[in-house]
């Protein structure tokens, strides 16, 4: 069984599952496994389900996802999340650190890389809006 875990520490920002799953609402309502599954390519593996919902119980707690029990076709009901207006405005706010980091991390990577080469090529710094 694998679970939920975040990439190495320092590999991405503290608290990414957040705007991760908040992105993954606004795409479209889903329930917990779906959510699991659709993580992977964010760079989380499926080794903590635990981890995943309380996260999404927290987000509902502050308002920023919404769930209700659905039937199943095959099995049990199950909770289906999401998103609210205000986890709508979290994920834009989110959206914006992260293209700040971004550049930040961008300006530190081609000034770094005058002196070692990293091992792969870095995408030029994306323009601000």
């Amino acid at each position: 069984m694998s679970t939920l875990t975040e990439p190495p520490p320092g590999a991405l920002p503290k608290n990414f599952l957040r705007p991760c799953l908040l992105l993954l609402l606004r795409e479209h309502p889903a329930h917990g496994y779906d959510l699991l599954e659709r993580l992977r390519p964010l760079g989380f593996s499926r080794d903590d389900p635990g981890r995943l919902y309380r996260a999404l119980r927290a987000l509902e707690a502050d308002g920023l996802v919404r769930s209700a029990w659905e039937p199943s076709e095959n099995g049990p009901a199950r909770r289906s999340y999401e998103l609210t207006r205000p986890g709508m405005e979290a994920l834009h706010e989110a959206a914006q650190s992260l293209l700040e980091t971004t550049s930040i991390l961008d300006v530190f990577l081609s000034r770094y890389s005058e002196f070692v080469a990293l091992g792969r090529e870095r995408q030029p710094a994306r323009p601000r809006p």
